[in-house]
């Protein structure tokens, strides 16, 4: 929702969940990103009896921890989409929000705005349009590609009497080109979110400094409040 007026401030935009889920999340992306980098490009191997090393081990089980986390807490949030208040569904609603000349009013002033070709920008209690899209394409879409791809490749390594096989490996590995293509798209797939989450860090913390309401503390206290 955009306003004009910062008397409709302060606000309470995030929910506890979607906060707690925020932060869970981007734990997930790290631990998920080194183990990730590690397995397609393993370290030295160490010296010594192998039966005193697991070294490799454990960076797998690390990997598939957070992976199950991630999967996890993913699903609790389209739970919260249905649950939560009307912010909690504002970057899983894109597609419907495509069919709306105001929100590419705002979503062409945003980009506007960013480029340096406005001084200032609209007030937005929740996600600018902008920034709806970026998290629907990039990280909605990319956390589904990576859960999917994820698991297929688990459930390659399981067998094919495993859950993951049946759920995911059985179709997922065909339509990707099979094993080597799917590891292949898989740690792609980790540069394209790496690259998001730079991207809107940057974004973040430029907002926070430029624009005329919170934006950092209000994924810390739910609160987005009016600087002015």
């Amino acid at each position: 929702m955009s306003t004009h007026s910062s008397k409709l401030f302060p606000v309470y935009v995030w929910q506890a969940p979607v906060r707690i889920w925020h932060w869970v999340m981007a734990l997930a992306m790290v631990a998920l990103a080194v183990t990730g980098y590690l397995i397609g490009s393993p370290l030295a191997s160490a010296g010594g009896e192998a039966s005193q090393h697991f070294l490799f081990g454990y960076i797998r089980f690390v990997h598939f921890s957070a992976g199950y986390l991630f999967a996890v807490m993913f699903v609790l949030r389209l739970v919260w989409v249905v649950v939560g208040n009307r912010f909690a569904r504002e970057i899983f609603l894109v597609p419907l929000k495509l069919l709306q000349p105001s929100w590419w009013g705002g979503f062409i002033d945003q980009t506007g705005y960013y480029l340096f070709l406005k001084k200032k920008a609209r007030p937005w209690q929740g996600h600018n349009p902008l920034a709806m899209a970026a998290m629907f394409f990039m990280y909605v879409l990319g956390a589904v590609f990576m859960i999917v791809s994820g698991f297929a490749l688990y459930g390659e390594g399981l067998g094919m009497d495993s859950w993951a096989h049946a759920m995911f490996s059985s179709w997922a590995l065909p339509m990707l080109g099979y094993s080597m293509n799917a590891h292949t798209l898989h740690h792609l797939g980790m540069w394209y979110l790496l690259i998001f989450t730079l991207v809107h860090v940057y974004m973040v913390v430029r907002e926070d400094i430029c624009s005329d309401e919170t934006v950092i503390s209000t994924m810390i206290n739910g609160w987005r409040v009016s600087k002015q």
